[in-house]
Protein backbone atom coordinates (compact mmCIF):
# COMPACT_ATOMS: atom_id res chain seq x y z
CA UNK A 1 0.00 0.00 0.00
CA UNK A 2 1.24 3.49 -0.83
CA UNK A 3 1.68 6.03 1.90
CA UNK A 4 -0.89 8.14 1.12
CA UNK A 5 -3.26 5.34 1.77
CA UNK A 6 -1.38 4.41 4.79
CA UNK A 7 -1.86 7.89 6.17
CA UNK A 8 -6.15 7.58 5.51
CA UNK A 9 -6.07 4.12 6.18
CA UNK A 10 -5.00 3.84 10.38
CA UNK A 11 -3.52 1.21 11.95
CA UNK A 12 -5.46 -2.04 10.91
CA UNK A 13 -5.25 -1.56 7.61
CA UNK A 14 -1.74 -1.53 6.70
CA UNK A 15 -1.25 -5.36 7.69
CA UNK A 16 -4.53 -6.27 6.05
CA UNK A 17 -3.15 -4.93 1.97
CA UNK A 18 0.59 -6.07 1.24
CA UNK A 19 2.81 -2.95 0.16
CA UNK A 20 2.76 -1.96 -3.10
CA UNK A 21 5.91 -1.49 -4.53
CA UNK A 22 6.83 1.74 -7.09
CA UNK A 23 6.37 -0.30 -10.63
CA UNK A 24 2.93 -1.47 -9.18
CA UNK A 25 2.17 2.13 -8.38
CA UNK A 26 2.66 3.42 -11.84
CA UNK A 27 1.32 0.08 -13.21
CA UNK A 28 -2.54 1.43 -11.00
CA UNK A 29 -1.59 5.10 -12.72
CA UNK A 30 -1.08 4.43 -16.21
CA UNK A 31 -3.78 1.76 -16.07
CA UNK A 32 -6.32 4.68 -14.31
CA UNK A 33 -5.12 7.13 -17.04
CA UNK A 34 -5.44 5.44 -19.82
CA UNK A 35 -9.27 7.44 -19.71
CA UNK A 36 -7.31 10.19 -20.72
CA UNK A 37 -5.65 8.46 -23.44
CA UNK A 38 -9.64 7.09 -24.75
CA UNK A 39 -10.69 10.71 -23.93
CA UNK A 40 -8.56 12.60 -26.10
CA UNK A 41 -8.16 10.22 -29.07
CA UNK A 42 -12.42 10.10 -29.19
CA UNK A 43 -12.50 14.23 -29.57
CA UNK A 44 -9.92 13.95 -31.86
CA UNK A 45 -11.11 10.79 -34.10
CA UNK A 46 -14.31 11.88 -34.17
CA UNK A 47 -13.48 15.44 -35.00
CA UNK A 48 -11.05 14.08 -37.93
CA UNK A 49 -13.96 11.93 -39.20
CA UNK A 50 -16.44 14.85 -39.54
CA UNK A 51 -15.34 15.75 -42.81
CA UNK A 52 -15.53 12.57 -44.27
CA UNK A 53 -19.19 11.74 -42.63
CA UNK A 54 -20.30 15.56 -43.80
CA UNK A 55 -19.28 14.26 -47.56
CA UNK A 56 -20.18 10.49 -47.64
CA UNK A 57 -23.47 11.49 -46.27
CA UNK A 58 -24.09 14.83 -47.21
CA UNK A 59 -25.13 16.11 -43.69
CA UNK A 60 -25.77 19.89 -42.88
CA UNK A 61 -23.82 22.33 -41.15
CA UNK A 62 -26.71 22.42 -38.22
CA UNK A 63 -26.33 18.66 -37.88
CA UNK A 64 -22.23 18.53 -37.98
CA UNK A 65 -22.84 21.40 -35.19
CA UNK A 66 -25.28 18.97 -33.32
CA UNK A 67 -22.55 16.18 -33.29
CA UNK A 68 -19.90 18.69 -31.54
CA UNK A 69 -22.21 19.95 -28.98
CA UNK A 70 -23.06 16.12 -28.06
CA UNK A 71 -19.43 14.96 -28.54
CA UNK A 72 -17.06 13.44 -26.10
CA UNK A 73 -15.64 16.81 -26.30
CA UNK A 74 -18.89 17.92 -24.50
CA UNK A 75 -22.39 17.53 -23.40
CA UNK A 76 -22.48 14.07 -23.43
CA UNK A 77 -19.23 14.29 -20.97
CA UNK A 78 -20.10 16.27 -18.80
CA UNK A 79 -23.28 14.38 -18.57
CA UNK A 80 -21.24 11.13 -18.07
CA UNK A 81 -19.23 12.27 -15.48
CA UNK A 82 -21.84 14.04 -13.58
CA UNK A 83 -23.68 10.21 -13.13
CA UNK A 84 -20.13 8.46 -13.04
CA UNK A 85 -18.82 10.68 -10.18
CA UNK A 86 -21.75 10.04 -8.03
CA UNK A 87 -21.99 6.20 -8.65
CA UNK A 88 -18.01 6.26 -7.61
CA UNK A 89 -18.50 7.73 -4.35
CA UNK A 90 -21.04 5.75 -3.31
CA UNK A 91 -20.35 1.99 -4.86
CA UNK A 92 -16.24 2.58 -5.32
CA UNK A 93 -13.77 3.44 -8.03
CA UNK A 94 -12.91 -0.04 -9.05
CA UNK A 95 -16.41 -0.46 -10.26
CA UNK A 96 -17.27 1.73 -12.57
CA UNK A 97 -13.70 2.62 -13.95
CA UNK A 98 -14.04 -1.48 -14.54
CA UNK A 99 -17.44 -1.82 -16.79
CA UNK A 100 -17.39 1.47 -18.16
CA UNK A 101 -15.10 0.94 -20.85
CA UNK A 102 -16.89 -2.05 -22.51
CA UNK A 103 -19.74 0.21 -22.40
CA UNK A 104 -17.80 2.80 -24.34
CA UNK A 105 -16.64 -0.03 -26.59
CA UNK A 106 -20.31 -0.65 -26.91
CA UNK A 107 -20.54 2.99 -28.65
CA UNK A 108 -17.29 3.13 -30.72
CA UNK A 109 -18.75 -0.05 -32.34
CA UNK A 110 -21.88 2.17 -33.71
CA UNK A 111 -19.48 4.41 -35.14
CA UNK A 112 -17.49 1.79 -36.75
CA UNK A 113 -20.55 0.09 -38.57
CA UNK A 114 -22.39 3.47 -38.96
CA UNK A 115 -23.83 3.46 -42.20
CA UNK A 116 -26.46 6.47 -41.33
CA UNK A 117 -26.23 9.41 -39.65
CA UNK A 118 -28.44 8.50 -36.73
CA UNK A 119 -25.82 5.73 -35.83
CA UNK A 120 -23.10 8.75 -35.49
CA UNK A 121 -25.39 10.35 -33.03
CA UNK A 122 -26.20 7.14 -30.68
CA UNK A 123 -22.08 5.95 -31.47
CA UNK A 124 -21.15 10.10 -30.08
CA UNK A 125 -23.49 9.81 -27.18
CA UNK A 126 -22.68 6.79 -25.89
CA UNK A 127 -18.66 7.11 -26.25
CA UNK A 128 -19.26 10.40 -24.70
CA UNK A 129 -21.03 8.94 -21.24
CA UNK A 130 -18.97 6.41 -21.03
CA UNK A 131 -15.73 8.63 -21.26
CA UNK A 132 -17.49 11.26 -18.66
CA UNK A 133 -17.93 8.60 -16.11
CA UNK A 134 -14.80 7.25 -16.33
CA UNK A 135 -13.00 10.70 -15.89
CA UNK A 136 -13.33 10.87 -12.08
CA UNK A 137 -13.70 7.36 -11.41
CA UNK A 138 -9.81 7.64 -12.90
CA UNK A 139 -8.73 10.87 -11.30
CA UNK A 140 -9.74 10.08 -8.05
CA UNK A 141 -8.16 6.36 -7.74
CA UNK A 142 -4.69 8.34 -9.02
CA UNK A 143 -5.09 10.40 -6.76
CA UNK A 144 -5.37 8.31 -3.84
CA UNK A 145 -3.05 5.22 -4.88
CA UNK A 146 -0.01 7.48 -5.92
CA UNK A 147 2.90 7.53 -2.92
CA UNK A 148 2.80 10.54 -0.51
CA UNK A 149 4.46 13.47 -2.17
CA UNK A 150 4.32 12.17 -5.74
CA UNK A 151 0.40 12.59 -6.54
CA UNK A 152 1.36 15.51 -8.99
CA UNK A 153 4.11 13.18 -10.93
CA UNK A 154 1.53 10.60 -11.14
CA UNK A 155 -1.08 13.18 -12.37
CA UNK A 156 1.44 14.14 -14.71
CA UNK A 157 1.36 10.69 -15.90
CA UNK A 158 -2.49 10.86 -16.83
CA UNK A 159 -1.93 14.23 -18.59
CA UNK A 160 0.20 12.70 -20.56
CA UNK A 161 -1.73 10.20 -21.93
CA UNK A 162 -4.14 12.66 -22.57
CA UNK A 163 -1.96 14.03 -25.07
CA UNK A 164 -0.55 10.61 -26.43
CA UNK A 165 -4.34 9.53 -27.63
CA UNK A 166 -4.37 12.73 -30.43
CA UNK A 167 -0.53 12.13 -31.57
CA UNK A 168 -1.27 8.35 -32.14
CA UNK A 169 -4.69 9.08 -33.62
CA UNK A 170 -3.72 11.51 -35.94
CA UNK A 171 -0.75 9.49 -37.00
CA UNK A 172 -3.34 6.87 -37.84
CA UNK A 173 -5.75 9.10 -39.75
CA UNK A 174 -2.49 10.62 -41.40
CA UNK A 175 -1.77 6.49 -42.68
CA UNK A 176 -4.90 5.66 -43.49
CA UNK A 177 -6.52 8.88 -45.29
CA UNK A 178 -6.44 6.67 -48.39
CA UNK A 179 -9.04 4.61 -47.32
CA UNK A 180 -11.50 7.56 -46.44
CA UNK A 181 -14.29 6.45 -44.33
CA UNK A 182 -12.88 3.23 -44.21
CA UNK A 183 -9.97 4.73 -42.57
CA UNK A 184 -12.06 6.27 -39.86
CA UNK A 185 -13.87 2.91 -39.07
CA UNK A 186 -10.54 1.20 -38.79
CA UNK A 187 -9.58 4.08 -36.09
CA UNK A 188 -12.59 4.12 -34.14
CA UNK A 189 -11.90 0.08 -34.26
CA UNK A 190 -8.53 0.71 -32.40
CA UNK A 191 -10.06 2.42 -29.76
CA UNK A 192 -12.65 0.11 -29.45
CA UNK A 193 -10.22 -2.47 -28.85
CA UNK A 194 -8.10 -0.78 -26.56
CA UNK A 195 -10.98 0.02 -24.01
CA UNK A 196 -12.10 -4.37 -24.13
CA UNK A 197 -8.40 -4.64 -23.16
CA UNK A 198 -8.00 -1.83 -21.08
CA UNK A 199 -11.24 -3.65 -19.55
CA UNK A 200 -9.49 -7.10 -18.73
CA UNK A 201 -6.00 -5.18 -17.44
CA UNK A 202 -8.02 -3.24 -14.80
CA UNK A 203 -9.92 -6.21 -13.64
CA UNK A 204 -6.72 -7.38 -11.47
CA UNK A 205 -6.15 -3.76 -9.72
CA UNK A 206 -7.55 -3.23 -6.25
CA UNK A 207 -10.09 -1.07 -4.80
CA UNK A 208 -9.05 2.59 -3.54
CA UNK A 209 -7.79 1.49 0.10
CA UNK A 210 -8.35 5.32 0.85
CA UNK A 211 -12.04 5.38 -0.11
CA UNK A 212 -12.63 2.29 1.68
CA UNK A 213 -11.55 2.96 4.83
CA UNK A 214 -13.57 6.37 4.10
CA UNK A 215 -17.00 4.36 3.75
CA UNK A 216 -16.05 2.25 6.65
CA UNK A 217 -15.74 5.81 8.87
CA UNK A 218 -18.86 7.29 7.09
CA UNK A 219 -20.66 3.78 8.19
CA UNK A 220 -19.75 4.47 11.84
CA UNK A 221 -20.83 8.22 11.81
CA UNK A 222 -24.40 8.44 11.71
CA UNK A 223 -24.49 11.82 11.13
CA UNK A 224 -22.17 11.74 8.07
CA UNK A 225 -24.02 9.43 6.94
CA UNK A 226 -27.11 11.17 6.66
CA UNK A 227 -25.81 14.51 5.33
CA UNK A 228 -24.69 12.57 2.40
CA UNK A 229 -24.78 14.75 -0.94
CA UNK A 230 -25.69 17.50 0.84
CA UNK A 231 -22.37 18.00 2.94
CA UNK A 232 -20.80 18.82 -1.01
CA UNK A 233 -23.29 21.93 -0.82
CA UNK A 234 -21.63 23.71 2.35
CA UNK A 235 -20.23 27.09 1.49
CA UNK A 236 -16.57 25.72 1.45
CA UNK A 237 -17.05 23.07 -0.77
CA UNK A 238 -19.12 25.20 -2.88
CA UNK A 239 -15.72 27.55 -3.09
CA UNK A 240 -13.85 25.14 -4.32
CA UNK A 241 -15.97 24.05 -6.97
CA UNK A 242 -16.66 27.64 -8.26
CA UNK A 243 -12.50 28.11 -8.10
CA UNK A 244 -12.06 24.83 -10.47
CA UNK A 245 -15.26 25.99 -12.92
CA UNK A 246 -13.89 29.44 -13.18
CA UNK A 247 -9.85 28.73 -13.59
CA UNK A 248 -10.45 25.31 -15.43
CA UNK A 249 -13.78 25.69 -17.78
CA UNK A 250 -12.56 29.29 -19.22
CA UNK A 251 -8.96 27.50 -20.39
CA UNK A 252 -11.40 25.24 -21.59
CA UNK A 253 -13.23 27.86 -23.92
CA UNK A 254 -10.45 28.48 -25.38
CA UNK A 255 -8.70 24.74 -25.65
CA UNK A 256 -12.16 23.56 -27.17
CA UNK A 257 -12.51 26.88 -29.94
CA UNK A 258 -8.46 26.01 -30.57
CA UNK A 259 -9.53 22.78 -32.43
CA UNK A 260 -11.77 24.69 -34.49
CA UNK A 261 -9.71 27.83 -35.75
CA UNK A 262 -6.02 26.03 -35.76
CA UNK A 263 -6.74 24.32 -38.93
CA UNK A 264 -7.85 27.95 -40.06
CA UNK A 265 -4.00 29.19 -38.99
CA UNK A 266 -2.53 26.27 -41.31
CA UNK A 267 -4.67 27.60 -44.54
CA UNK A 268 -3.57 30.91 -43.29
CA UNK A 269 0.50 30.40 -43.82
CA UNK A 270 -0.33 27.94 -46.74
CA UNK A 271 -0.23 24.63 -44.71
CA UNK A 272 -2.51 23.46 -47.05
CA UNK A 273 -1.52 19.72 -47.32
CA UNK A 274 -3.07 16.74 -45.10
CA UNK A 275 0.68 15.79 -44.04
CA UNK A 276 1.52 19.13 -43.07
CA UNK A 277 -1.93 20.09 -41.02
CA UNK A 278 -1.60 16.56 -39.42
CA UNK A 279 2.31 17.25 -38.42
CA UNK A 280 1.85 20.49 -37.13
CA UNK A 281 -1.26 19.38 -35.20
CA UNK A 282 0.59 16.57 -33.60
CA UNK A 283 3.90 18.35 -32.72
CA UNK A 284 1.64 20.86 -30.95
CA UNK A 285 0.49 17.85 -28.67
CA UNK A 286 4.26 16.36 -28.38
CA UNK A 287 5.23 19.87 -27.22
CA UNK A 288 2.71 20.05 -24.63
CA UNK A 289 3.96 16.22 -23.18
CA UNK A 290 7.60 17.43 -23.46
CA UNK A 291 6.58 20.39 -20.93
CA UNK A 292 4.15 17.67 -19.02
CA UNK A 293 7.46 15.44 -18.38
CA UNK A 294 10.12 18.25 -17.99
CA UNK A 295 7.78 21.00 -15.51
CA UNK A 296 5.09 19.94 -13.88
CA UNK A 297 5.67 15.83 -13.44
CA UNK A 298 9.28 17.78 -11.73
CA UNK A 299 8.29 20.43 -10.07
CA UNK A 300 4.25 20.51 -9.17
CA UNK A 301 5.00 18.43 -6.14
CA UNK A 302 7.86 20.72 -4.56
CA UNK A 303 7.49 24.47 -5.57
CA UNK A 304 4.57 26.76 -5.27
CA UNK A 305 1.97 25.66 -7.45
CA UNK A 306 0.51 29.34 -7.62
CA UNK A 307 3.61 30.37 -9.18
CA UNK A 308 4.06 27.60 -11.49
CA UNK A 309 0.15 27.72 -12.92
CA UNK A 310 1.05 31.34 -13.11
CA UNK A 311 4.05 31.35 -15.42
CA UNK A 312 2.31 28.63 -17.75
CA UNK A 313 -0.86 31.29 -18.02
CA UNK A 314 1.41 34.05 -18.65
CA UNK A 315 3.51 31.60 -21.63
CA UNK A 316 -0.12 30.82 -22.89
CA UNK A 317 -1.05 34.71 -23.27
CA UNK A 318 2.12 36.01 -25.13
CA UNK A 319 1.32 32.85 -27.63
CA UNK A 320 -2.06 33.88 -28.16
CA UNK A 321 -1.59 37.02 -28.07
CA UNK A 322 0.62 36.63 -31.14
CA UNK A 323 -2.13 35.84 -33.27
CA UNK A 324 -4.10 38.98 -32.53
CA UNK A 325 -0.72 40.91 -32.85
CA UNK A 326 0.93 40.20 -35.75
CA UNK A 327 -0.21 39.06 -39.54
CA UNK A 328 -0.19 35.09 -39.86
CA UNK A 329 2.87 34.67 -41.20
CA UNK A 330 4.63 31.02 -40.82
CA UNK A 331 6.78 31.72 -37.92
CA UNK A 332 3.94 33.48 -35.99
CA UNK A 333 2.04 30.13 -36.42
CA UNK A 334 4.91 28.25 -34.78
CA UNK A 335 5.93 30.27 -32.41
CA UNK A 336 2.44 30.16 -31.27
CA UNK A 337 1.90 27.13 -31.05
CA UNK A 338 5.28 25.94 -29.14
CA UNK A 339 3.82 28.73 -26.76
CA UNK A 340 0.25 27.85 -25.96
CA UNK A 341 1.48 24.00 -26.16
CA UNK A 342 4.09 24.93 -23.96
CA UNK A 343 2.33 26.76 -21.39
CA UNK A 344 -0.83 24.28 -21.14
CA UNK A 345 1.17 21.00 -20.43
CA UNK A 346 1.81 22.60 -17.20
CA UNK A 347 -0.82 24.47 -17.06
CA UNK A 348 -4.95 24.57 -16.20
CA UNK A 349 -5.96 20.92 -17.16
CA UNK A 350 -3.09 19.36 -14.89
CA UNK A 351 -3.63 21.48 -12.52
CA UNK A 352 -7.58 21.09 -12.64
CA UNK A 353 -7.09 16.92 -12.29
CA UNK A 354 -5.09 17.65 -9.25
CA UNK A 355 -6.95 20.11 -7.41
CA UNK A 356 -10.30 18.64 -7.87
CA UNK A 357 -8.85 15.75 -6.50
CA UNK A 358 -7.39 17.47 -3.35
CA UNK A 359 -10.19 19.88 -2.43
CA UNK A 360 -12.99 17.96 -1.88
CA UNK A 361 -13.03 14.66 0.91
CA UNK A 362 -12.89 11.02 -0.12
CA UNK A 363 -16.47 10.44 0.11
CA UNK A 364 -17.42 13.62 -2.36
CA UNK A 365 -14.15 13.47 -4.43
CA UNK A 366 -15.53 11.78 -7.60
CA UNK A 367 -18.90 13.86 -7.08
CA UNK A 368 -17.15 16.47 -6.73
CA UNK A 369 -15.17 16.32 -9.92
CA UNK A 370 -18.07 14.73 -11.93
CA UNK A 371 -19.84 18.19 -11.40
CA UNK A 372 -17.01 20.13 -12.07
CA UNK A 373 -16.29 18.73 -15.42
CA UNK A 374 -19.94 18.71 -16.17
CA UNK A 375 -20.20 22.30 -16.00
CA UNK A 376 -17.25 22.72 -18.29
CA UNK A 377 -17.50 20.26 -20.40
CA UNK A 378 -21.43 21.56 -21.20
CA UNK A 379 -20.37 24.77 -21.27
CA UNK A 380 -18.15 24.09 -23.47
CA UNK A 381 -20.88 22.20 -25.61
CA UNK A 382 -23.49 25.42 -25.35
CA UNK A 383 -20.48 27.70 -26.29
CA UNK A 384 -19.33 25.90 -29.69
CA UNK A 385 -23.01 27.04 -30.80
CA UNK A 386 -21.41 30.87 -30.92
CA UNK A 387 -17.99 29.86 -32.38
CA UNK A 388 -18.74 29.66 -35.78
CA UNK A 389 -21.10 33.13 -35.42
CA UNK A 390 -17.99 34.73 -33.95
CA UNK A 391 -15.30 33.21 -36.58
CA UNK A 392 -17.78 34.99 -39.36
CA UNK A 393 -16.89 38.22 -37.74
CA UNK A 394 -13.29 38.24 -38.38
CA UNK A 395 -10.16 36.28 -36.76
CA UNK A 396 -8.78 39.22 -35.22
CA UNK A 397 -11.61 39.46 -32.91
CA UNK A 398 -11.83 36.08 -32.25
CA UNK A 399 -8.08 36.34 -31.22
CA UNK A 400 -8.90 38.84 -28.68
CA UNK A 401 -11.70 36.95 -27.46
CA UNK A 402 -9.66 33.85 -26.85
CA UNK A 403 -6.49 35.68 -25.67
CA UNK A 404 -9.23 36.93 -22.88
CA UNK A 405 -10.12 34.03 -21.78
CA UNK A 406 -6.39 32.94 -21.02
CA UNK A 407 -5.99 36.12 -18.95
CA UNK A 408 -8.96 35.79 -17.23
CA UNK A 409 -8.59 31.50 -15.99
CA UNK A 410 -4.89 32.98 -15.43
CA UNK A 411 -6.22 35.64 -12.89
CA UNK A 412 -8.19 33.18 -11.01
CA UNK A 413 -5.92 30.95 -10.54
CA UNK A 414 -3.15 32.94 -9.70
CA UNK A 415 -5.46 34.14 -6.87
CA UNK A 416 -7.45 31.55 -5.59
CA UNK A 417 -5.11 28.15 -6.41
CA UNK A 418 -4.81 26.19 -3.11
CA UNK A 419 -0.92 25.93 -1.51
CA UNK A 420 -1.49 21.65 -1.49
CA UNK A 421 2.39 20.70 -2.34
CA UNK A 422 4.00 18.00 -0.49
CA UNK A 423 0.97 17.51 1.69
CA UNK A 424 -0.89 14.49 1.48
CA UNK A 425 -4.85 13.66 0.74
CA UNK A 426 -5.32 13.20 4.41
CA UNK A 427 -3.57 16.43 5.75
CA UNK A 428 -5.47 18.29 3.44
CA UNK A 429 -8.53 16.64 4.32
CA UNK A 430 -7.68 17.56 8.44
CA UNK A 431 -6.68 21.11 7.28
CA UNK A 432 -9.56 21.73 5.02
CA UNK A 433 -12.35 20.11 7.83
CA UNK A 434 -10.77 22.34 11.05
CA UNK A 435 -10.64 25.36 8.25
Amino acid sequence: MSAEGAAVAGPGAASERAPTTDAEDWKNTILAGLANYIDAGSIVSGSAALALWATAYHLSTGFIGLLGAFSANAISAGVGALIGGRLCDMYGRKKIYQYDMLFYAFGMLWLVFATQPWMIVVGFILVGLAVGADIPASWSLIAEMAPSGKRGKHSGVAQMLWYLGPVVVLGLFLMLAPLGVLGARIVFAHLAITAVVLTLLRSRMKESVVWEEAKAKRAADPQAARAGLRALFTPKHLKSMAFLIGMYGIWNLWAGTNGFFFPYILRTVGAQSQATSVAMQAGGFLVAMISIGAVFMRYSDKVNQRVLFGVSALIQVVGMSLLALFPLTTPVAMAYLVLVWFGSGFGAQSFFQLWSAELFPTMLRSTAQGLTFAVVRIGLGLWSFFVPLLTATGFNRLAWILTGFLVVSGAIGMIWAPRNEGKSLAQIEEERAGA
